[in-house]
């Protein structure tokens, strides 16, 4: 990961989304991006060039178009109209970028399109985010890195942030994807956090 002062940046085409640069470099807010917000709480699961990533709730791309800046290909799944239109003029000016109009719940119906990857994103809001993290493990290669944003209040409003993130880790527990670490994204995202998991052999 590139830091220029402390300031986590990417380095590719700017304007993407009306971001600032710094020497030339794309910088990353944390306040905009859950996987930034990752980064600067410290998270040690690093982009690497040649790098295959499947991206789940790629949204209107702002998070998807960093990652491209560090990896081979991202594969980028969203399934609303409004993002998706934006998703597809990021995409058009980065040619590592492969949109999925698609359903993450429904892997099945992207399968034919994506290969075998080496690290899966996950941001969906959704109340089911740990079954879609173990139908979509099925792209992971073999102790590849999973990082599953956790957005509690999307699994249930009426519960404690907590408890939603410890049943979806003891839900995991059942998986391919073994919970290494859970990082709360405060003070950039309240009431989320990303589980940092690996495939099992």
């Amino acid at each position: 990961m590139i830091r220029i002062g402390g300031v986590l940046v990417s380095e590719g085409e700017s304007g993407v989304y009306g971001e600032r640069t710094l020497d030339g470099f794309r910088v990353w807010n944390p306040y905009r991006s859950k996987i930034s917000a990752y980064y600067s709480l410290g998270g040690d699961v690093e982009l690497e060039s040649g790098m295959r990533v499947l991206y789940l709730g790629a949204a209107h791309g702002t998070s998807v178009s960093h990652v491209a800046d560090y990896t081979e290909i991202v594969y980028a799944v969203e399934n609303a109209y409004a993002p998706m239109r934006d998703l597809l003029a990021v995409a058009s000016r980065r040619k590592n970028i492969i949109p999925l109009f698609a359903d993450a719940t429904q892997p099945s119906s992207y399968a034919p399109l994506v290969e075998t990857v080496d690290m899966l994103i996950q941001d969906v809001a959704h109340p089911d985010q740990a079954g879609i993290a173990m139908k979509n493990s099925v792209f992971l290669k073999t102790g590849g890195p999973a990082l599953i944003v956790v957005k509690a209040r999307s699994v249930d409003v009426s519960r404690n942030p907590e408890s939603v993130v410890e049943e979806i880790c003891r839900i995991l527990e059942e998986s391919p994807l073994t919970v290494g670490k859970v990082i709360w994204l405060e003070p950039y995202h309240r009431d989320h956090a990303i589980l940092v998991c690996k495939k099992n052999p």
